[in-house]
């Protein structure tokens, strides 16, 4: 609009030029005259220039000034509708009915309200995450990314640095929103979202589980367990110290308190050893501290409510006692590691002891004497798997399963750690490991 605005008022100057019947040669000699003496802009001077001779002499003078006028009152209506809101707003509204007029025609869709409630769950990826729990009750989460990828032969790396005589005994994969089921010695079971776990790097230590859920100091955690689905057809198999099992499916633990609830009835001075999760189809592997070994059918167990106290796995003699369970497949092609307190271990073949009913005293799983002392762990291993031992005077030592000689039930085993004449081994773990690249 400004560049018509130019050219138009070029258009009015350059009348004067045009008077009368002149040649071609003095019509542009005065034409050059006017735009060097007058004071056209680039844009007017080309608007006359690029006008034929013809036209420039045809040209009516109250034609151009009535355009020229038309132009000015434009531009001052454009100019009052920019600096008026109220003139601005009107032009709007008009233009909304005009376009409402022609296109307007019945809605195809329909609004209606949904009604969702977002909660913070709703604001977090849903992405898996590495969660490690150590020895001493530390935990923490780690993106994936951050456990690269190894070659066969590799070291591997810990899921995070032994601290004194802590080490990282659990490392495993969930979604963050997935939940952490937490069960303690006394009984008692907990659940928070894996995203409210602190996230650290791989060698932080994490923050103690007593600080994140309603935990008192005089509870031990002795399992952690990560749930996406309180499916009916899983189930939660517990032994207690005692050899109390008890087998409940994984739904009846979906709605928890905060403050916990009772996963299992302990007997007084019995306290819950472990939970292993099982499907109804494995087989019971269940260790004890006088070297006694059962194993029998899961289908032996019958499936139990929340508050029952569970029924006898394994029957103990005077003064012994439950120190491991685990679950086997009835193939029996897993191998049990036994580590005794003086630090004497061996691996066995799980199709090496006899099946036997639920409730039996079992069979020999590791010969116990005097120089080996009595057993404190046992748990299947991989040939490429790794453990720690810790004895009472904080020794800890790293060992590959693959150095540990595989025997048979009754063998006392090798020495794996030499112990004081003070000390014991106290603890025996599967090393929580992930993989890297070099």
């Amino acid at each position: 609009m400004a560049d018509r605005n130019l050219a138009t008022a070029g258009e009015i100057a350059s009348w004067r030029v045009v008077t009368g019947d002149k040649s071609k040669e003095q019509f542009v000699k005065e034409l050059h005259k006017v735009i060097t003496s007058l004071d056209f802009s680039d844009i007017q001077a080309q608007a006359i220039l690029d006008l034929q001779l013809r036209r420039l002499s045809a040209l009516e003078r109250q034609k151009i000034l009535d355009e020229y006028a038309e132009i000015i009152k434009y531009i001052a209506e454009l100019e009052n509708i920019l600096q008026n809101e109220s003139v601005l707003r009107q032009v709007i509204t008009d233009e909304l009915i005009e376009v409402k007029r022609l296109f307007g025609d019945e809605r195809r869709t329909v609004i209606v309200d949904a009604g969702v409630e977002l909660s913070i769950e709703d604001l977090i990826p849903d992405e898996d995450v590495a969660i490690t729990v150590t020895n001493a009750g530390y935990i923490k989460r780690t993106p994936v990314t951050a456990y690269t990828r190894q070659g066969r032969g590799g070291k591997g790396r810990l899921g995070a640095k032994a601290k004194n005589e802590d080490f990282v005994e659990h490392l495993f994969i969930a979604s963050t929103h997935a939940y952490l089921m937490i069960f303690t010695d006394d009984g008692q079971v907990f659940k928070m979202k894996v995203h409210e776990i602190p996230e650290g790097d791989t060698s932080a230590r994490g923050k103690a589980v007593v600080n994140l859920v309603q935990l008192s100091q005089e509870r031990k955690l002795v399992a952690v367990m990560p749930v996406r689905d309180f499916a009916e057809e899983i189930y939660l198999t517990m032994v207690t110290k005692q050899g109390i099992i008890k087998k409940s499916s994984l739904a009846d633990y979906q709605n928890i308190r905060a403050s916990g609830i009772n996963a299992i009835n302990i007997d007084e001075g019995d306290e819950l050893l472990d939970i292993i999760r099982t499907d109804g189809k494995r087989q019971i592997f269940i260790a004890t501290h006088d070297g006694m070994a059962v194993k029998f059918n899961e289908s032996d167990v019958r499936p139990m409510g929340r508050v029952a106290r569970g029924v006898r796995g394994v029957n103990l003699r005077q003064g012994d006692f439950v120190v491991s369970v685990c679950a086997v497949s009835p193939e029996g092609t897993e191998k049990i590691l036994s580590v005794s307190e003086k630090g004497f271990g061996k691996q066995t073949t799980v199709d090496s002891y006899r099946l036997t009913k639920r409730g039996g005293i079992g069979v020999i799983n590791m010969k116990t004497t005097e120089k080996t002392g009595k057993v404190v762990a046992a748990f299947p291993v991989e040939d490429d798997s790794e453990i720690m031992i810790i004895t009472q005077q904080a020794k800890l030592i790293r060992l590959g399963v693959d150095k540990i000689r595989e025997t048979g039930r009754s063998a006392q085993g090798v020495t794996l750690i030499k112990c004081g004449e003070d000390d014991l081994v106290t603890s025996a773990s599967l090393l929580a490991m992930d993989e890297e690249d070099d």
